[in-house]
């Protein structure tokens, strides 16, 4: 298995700034333009979307796991102030921030347990 983190820095950095855009872009465009992917609530859908941009993250930067948490714990208000205040037709909702947080979690949770299965392992 390749380990992402070997890869140049510029190639981690132009892969997580891409996972950012997208996630930017499925958060802040207006509904009606965006295709049609349901995997379930809206909460779930944050869920997942910030446990994705946290494990690719952590992937791609392993030895910077504070930073890639704490930029994916302020993304959640940014992303939730910019829908309240731009002219995307969206609404800023706390709850989305909560369920942001609780995707970030979740990955910071597995990756630790990861990390402590592989040093087991030898």
């Amino acid at each position: 298995m390749p380990h992402v983190d070997r890869l140049p820095r510029w190639a981690r950095l132009a892969a997580y700034a891409a996972a950012n855009v997208i996630l930017l872009v499925v958060t802040l465009a207006p509904t009606g333009d965006l295709p049609g992917a349901d995997i379930g609530s809206d909460k779930a859908q944050h869920v997942a979307g910030w446990f994705v941009l946290t494990t690719l993250g952590l992937l791609l930067a392993p030895r910077r796991p504070r930073a890639i948490i704490i930029f994916a714990l302020a993304m959640g208000p940014f992303v939730e102030v910019a829908q309240a205040l731009g002219p995307f037709g969206r609404d800023g909702d706390w709850r989305d921030v909560v369920a942001d947080s609780g995707g970030v979690a979740i990955a910071a949770l597995v990756a630790m347990g990861w990390r402590r299965i592989r040093r087991r392992a030898g």
